[in-house]
């Protein structure tokens, strides 16, 4: 079914949406529902590229099949609406599309983009709403409590307002006719008619007596002292039991709701750091409502008890004693409940550079939400939010402040009908230090003696006042803390405040954390480092790539146990760098060049030195694994692979660390296929044959080869040849360095290879720093003007035998078997006079 088709089959609350979507005049929606299929079949995005030429052809055809579809219709009185809003359209976009063929394909583009978008929410709604109640997620036992327990105070809140509303009843009957009765006895002569009335009013003051443990004390005279006084159970007092029963039961009901929101709260906490939970608010929303509903039934009851009071009492009436400490004790849980249900909903969050919430840049904008998970007593009444940043900042020298830039205040407003709760959605608000000159720019660090910066936490505070009746209250909630950066730069070490804060605080609330950070478990780190590789890459990390960061962090003694503290986790130490700064690294480099492989399971990652060897020598020649430098900063990865060594015995070689910055010229499945190395027959071989286990390498990454023309692979062979095929022949551990340890270099290694045997390697060329390259390089070029190259080529200089030599070298010399030469092959002669002087 075409999508055009299933959006009209959505419900009426998504078809608004869709009407919204089309309300403004870029593209009618006669146009949409004619042209249907047509537009649905053509690459919109790719025509929206600048100066396309399809985007003029798909304009055209667009304008020639409106013009058919006007043919179409008949002469019909109908129809011919219907022609004059098609032929006014046809006119509009050609009007204002004609010279920007572009635009509308990028307005297409978007349509249907934001169209899929509303129909995916639409359907998923309808598979919800369809799925039967059993496959639904199993309840916990407190949730099951919870529900039997709103079942039974429900129906016991009204089985007890029926019962006042009966006596109300009774006792507003007894004092209208009393009230008649005294109006005609007054000043009449007594009659049998009159005591027929006075007989029915004492009958009905009997069966009132019953509902009050003590007699009235005052009434109509002959018949107080009436029998029945003496029962010590009455309907009244059975009445203000049941309440206290209720709130008994309410009391309950509140506490399993406030350790279900806690544990709501955790799961938002873990989900902030990367965890894959359910943040969902919708049964705590219907489950806080159905309390507050059955509490203000409850309310409602006491409130009606004190107007039977007022009409009618006596000497230690049990309305009168015992009513208004149930009504303090009802408004104590009101208050404990409305003031649970204000929460944050969605943490702070800017939407660049990339979706971690909690860290906040000064100048850029951000979004919060918060919910009030009741809705409305008294609609005519509206609530307002306030938004306050560190309402009761830490008294600490130094602490920055500052304003925020939009308005501090939103009124709540019900953003979904099928939903009871209230939301205020504060949305593209930003902040500005207060500390901050004329360039707008904020302080640009901490001072003496003071944390960091990216170690400052601060608070955003949600204020609101509910009003119901004579219940007045002040709400009030908080996000957790966050980090607040004036650079992009500082965004790394701002998320690892984030994340140790939330991974090891007990309070939500403390700002002062970072004073003395606590030390970090394994067991702890590893689960929380798996949930930043499965929120950005989508796939965690497994038990062996957890075990070799452990063995990185702690050595080969690592156990779940083993603790970390917060400088060795996150505080650079120049020239060393952290643990995180080092992962972190990685993270980006796979979220911008490798997301798909890494996904896909075909990248190893994390596997030590020692390891690669032990999994690579069992394997045959040619398999290779990919895995991440341990030495690149902003993140590295390498290919090693198994090859015969001396003596027949395997021998496992890597290649110089792939960044950004290579990959960003090539892509790493492009830089694997035209892999060579020079053999001794000076023949160019590809040795990754097989990727780890025993995948053939066109199977494993054949999918994400790039089409290439010919003019782009001469040019890309040249820069892998240039840059990228470079071979270790030593085997370094590239270790992690613990903070304070500085890493060797290589001449501190021991005395290196002579630089003839270097030579030799040709591309099988030492891992050295570009000064020492360079070196090389020169002594390469003048052994050459001195050395044969029997085979004409140019391999002593690491270059590809199959390439022209470069402009700047020297023409080879001449082959030292040809003893004879053509008339041709002799260059002109030239002759200069200067020569003879």
């Amino acid at each position: 079914m075409a999508q055009w088709q299933e959006v009209q089959l959505l419900e009426k609350a998504y078809l608004e949406k869709v009407h919204e979507l089309y309300s403004e005049d870029h593209l009618p929606m006669e146009v949409r529902q004619y042209l249907a299929p047509w537009l649905e079949d053509q690459d919109w995005s790719r025509a929206a590229e600048p100066h396309s030429a399809e985007a003029h052809m798909l304009f055209h055809t667009l304008l020639a099949l409106l013009d058919d579809q006007y043919s179409r219709f008949g002469t019909r009185t109908e129809d011919f609406v219907l022609k004059h809003n098609l032929r006014k359209s046809k006119l509009n976009l050609q009007a204002k599309y004609q010279e920007c063929p572009e635009q509308l394909a990028n307005v297409i583009a978007n349509l249907l983009r934001e169209e899929k978008a509303i129909l995916n929410r639409g359907l998923a709604a309808q598979q919800a709403a369809a799925q039967p109640t059993s496959s639904a997620p199993m309840e916990t036992d407190r949730q099951q409590k919870i529900e039997r327990r709103l079942v039974e105070t429900r129906a016991a809140v009204q089985e007890l307002d029926r019962e006042v509303r009966h006596l109300e009843e009774l006792q507003d009957t007894f004092d209208f006719r009393y009230k008649m009765h005294r109006m005609v006895a007054n000043g009449a002569p007594a009659s049998p008619e009159l005591a027929r009335q006075t007989e029915q009013l004492q009958a009905m003051l009997n069966n009132l007596d019953r509902s009050r443990k003590e007699p009235v004390g005052q009434g109509l005279g002959p018949l107080v002292g009436r029998p029945g006084s003496q029962r010590t159970q009455s309907l009244w007092q059975d009445v203000l039991a049941r309440a206290q029963e209720l709130l008994g039961r309410c009391e309950t009901l509140r506490d399993f709701l406030l350790e279900e929101l806690a544990e709501w709260k955790e799961r938002q906490r873990r989900a902030c750091l990367g965890a894959a939970c359910d943040t969902s608010l919708s049964h705590l929303q219907t489950w806080f409502t159905a309390a507050a509903e059955v509490l203000f039934q409850l309310w409602h009851i006491l409130r009606a008890l004190g107007d039977q009071h007022a009409k009618l009492t006596y000497l230690h009436d049990p309305l009168e004693t015992q009513r208004p400490l149930l009504e303090s004790r009802l408004q104590e849980h009101l208050s404990c409940l409305l003031r649970s249900a204000f929460v944050v909903e969605i943490q702070p969050i800017m939407p660049f550079p990339n979706q971690r919430p909690l860290v906040l840049k000064t100048g850029s904008k951000f979004s919060v939400r918060a919910r009030l998970l009741v809705k409305l007593q008294d609609r005519s009444h509206r609530l307002e939010a306030k938004i306050i940043l560190d309402q009761h900042p830490p008294d600490v020298k130094g602490f920055r402040k500052f304003n925020i830039l939009t308005s501090t205040s939103k009124t709540l407003v019900q953003d979904d009908p099928q939903m009871e709760g209230l939301v205020c959605d504060f949305r593209h608000i930003s902040l500005k230090d207060q500390r901050a000159g004329a360039s707008g720019k904020g302080s640009k660090g901490a001072s003496e003696g003071l944390p960091a910066v990216t170690e400052e936490l601060h608070l955003v505070t949600f204020t609101l006042d509910y009003k119901y009746q004579d219940l007045v209250l002040e709400l009030q909630t908080s996000t957790l803390p966050v980090v607040i950066i004036s650079s992009n730069s500082q965004f790394s070490s701002a998320w690892a405040s984030v994340l140790w804060f939330n991974m090891l605080s007990p309070d939500p609330k403390n700002q002062l954390f970072f004073s003395a950070p606590p030390a970090a478990s394994w067991a702890q780190l590893a689960q929380v480092l798996s949930w930043q590789f499965s929120v950005a890459t989508k796939r965690g990390l497994d038990e062996d790539q957890l075990h070799m960061l452990a063995e990185k962090l702690f050595g080969l003694e690592a156990t779940p146990a083993s603790t970390l503290t917060w400088a060795r986790f996150a505080k650079d130490n120049p020239p060393v760098f952290s643990f995180w700064t080092w992962l972190d690294g990685i993270l980006s480099l796979i979220q911008e060049h490798l997301a798909q492989l890494w996904k896909d399971g075909h990248i190893m990652g994390f596997v030590s030195r020692k390891r690669e060897r032990q999994l690579l020598k069992r394997k045959q020649m040619g398999t290779f694994l990919l895995r991440f430098s341990e030495s690149s900063r902003d993140g590295g990865i390498t290919c090693s692979w198994v090859e015969p060594g001396e003596k027949g015995q395997p021998k496992v070689r890597s290649v110089e660390p792939y960044t950004k910055v290579e990959l960003k010229s090539l892509e790493l499945p492009d830089i694997i296929h035209d892999y060579q190395l020079v053999a001794a027959e000076n023949i160019p071989e590809n040795p990754l044959k097989f990727l780890y286990p025993s995948t053939p390498r066109d199977e494993a990454f054949g999918k994400y080869y790039t089409e290439r023309r010919e003019v782009d692979l001469l040019e890309q062979k040249k820069y892998l040849n240039q840059r990228l095929i470079r071979v270790s022949s030593r085997q370094p551990s590239e270790p992690w360095l613990p903070e304070g340890m500085v890493e060797a270099s290589p001449a501190a290694a021991g005395p290196g290879p002579d630089p003839l045997e270097v030579l030799e390697l040709g591309t099988d060329q030492l891992e050295l720093g570009a000064s020492g390259l360079e070196v090389l390089e020169a002594l390469e070029q003048e052994l050459d003007l001195m050395r044969f190259d029997s085979a004409g080529s140019n391999m002593l200089r690491g270059g590809d035998p199959y390439l022209p030599l470069p402009d700047d070298v020297p023409p080879p010399v001449l082959p030292g078997n040809t003893l004879f030469l053509g008339a041709n092959d002799f260059p002109p002669l030239q002759v200069d006079s200067k020569d003879f002087q």
